[in-house]
């Protein structure tokens, strides 16, 4: 029998609701038998978690992140960047984002090392990372930098059997025009194709949005659609994709909701995070795609406001979890 994947976890945001939603899903056996798991985190954070969580969890202590632990345990790498201190709950503070981008780092050791075939982490929160010294746009680019990813790199939603990929994010909206062109249409698609047939979809159905209403509506609200958009995804079809489009953004989600496809490619974040999120938030997952192992979190944040009160929804975590374990073990 193959060997399950080891999949490293890391808690979040300790400010956050990360390590309670972390602490609660790791409770479940279920949840261990899946996958090995390398529970990277600090040790008041963790405290933390299981304290409003109300879990105690299996943990063994290792000192490298390929150590072998008793069957049942959760393979436990400590670090200490809160200095012993109980996390500053719902706020963003310099010493949570460099105690959340650590965890970060001694995950990508663990990729560099072969001891971790994914990576799944609780909430982050841009804000602390930022005063905690991230530079690049989001964790994304610090990955791509971090595992020295030269090619593209792109954020992929998914809510159920539906993923969206878009070919610019976290950007101005008064910039997107001018990013917009066919070889970044071609990469956002075929990124995603790569990557759901990872997760086991054998020929993706692939729908390209426009970038105008009403897809520029012939010409007559922008020519996006009929100079850039339609040749890409014509080169894409003849390239073997099933990518079509494209499709007006007001309307091609609810032909996608229906499943008429397996992933839409939108032009820029709102477009497909709005409607990503309207159909299924708190079960969302945010998939980090082109790097070298799946990286997943869920869609929703840190949610400082309900912190410590043990209310937080896992459902995200848990699929965020269960996508990265069934991408590991069919690696791309």
């Amino acid at each position: 029998m193959a060997r399950r994947p080891r999949i490293a976890f890391l808690l979040g945001d300790p400010n956050g609701v990360g390590p309670e939603m972390g602490a609660r899903l790791l409770a479940d056996a279920t949840v261990r038998d899946a996958a090995e798991v390398l529970l990277i985190a600090d040790a008041a954070a963790l405290a933390s978690g299981q304290r409003i969580a109300g879990t105690t969890l299996p943990l063994a202590e290792v000192q490298a992140p390929d150590a072998a632990v008793p069957p049942g345990s959760i393979a436990w790498w400590r670090y200490d960047a809160l200095g012993g201190a109980a996390p500053a709950l719902g706020t963003s503070t310099e010493t949570a984002g460099r105690c959340t981008l650590r965890s970060l780092e001694l995950a990508c050791d663990a990729v560099d090392a072969g001891a971790a075939q994914a990576i799944v982490f609780a909430p982050f929160n841009k804000h602390s990372l930022r005063l905690g010294g991230l530079e690049q746009e989001d964790e994304l680019r610090w990955l791509q930098e971090r595992l020295r990813v030269a090619g593209f790199v792109c954020e992929f939603n998914i809510t159920g059997a539906l993923w969206t990929s878009r070919v610019t994010s976290h950007v101005p909206l008064r910039e997107v025009a001018g990013l917009i062109d066919a070889r970044a249409v071609g990469d956002a698609v075929r990124i995603i194709d790569a990557a759901l047939k990872q997760a086991g979809v054998a020929r993706p159905r692939i729908a390209v949005s426009g970038l105008n209403p009403h897809a520029g509506d012939g010409g007559s609200i922008g020519r996006e659609e009929i100079e850039v958009i339609a040749p890409a995804v014509q080169a894409l079809r003849g390239e073997g994709l099933d990518a079509r489009g494209p499709y007006s953004p007001d309307t091609v989600f609810i032909a996608a909701r229906r499943g008429d496809y397996d992933a839409v490619v939108s032009m820029y974040h709102d477009q497909g995070q709005i409607a990503m999120k309207l159909m299924g938030f708190e079960r969302g997952v945010t998939l980090h795609g082109g790097l070298p192992v799946p990286v997943a979190t869920p869609a929703s944040g840190s949610a400082f406001d309900i912190a410590g009160q043990g209310i937080a929804r896992i459902e995200g975590l848990r699929a965020a979890f269960d996508l990265a374990t069934r991408m590991a073990a069919r690696p791309g």
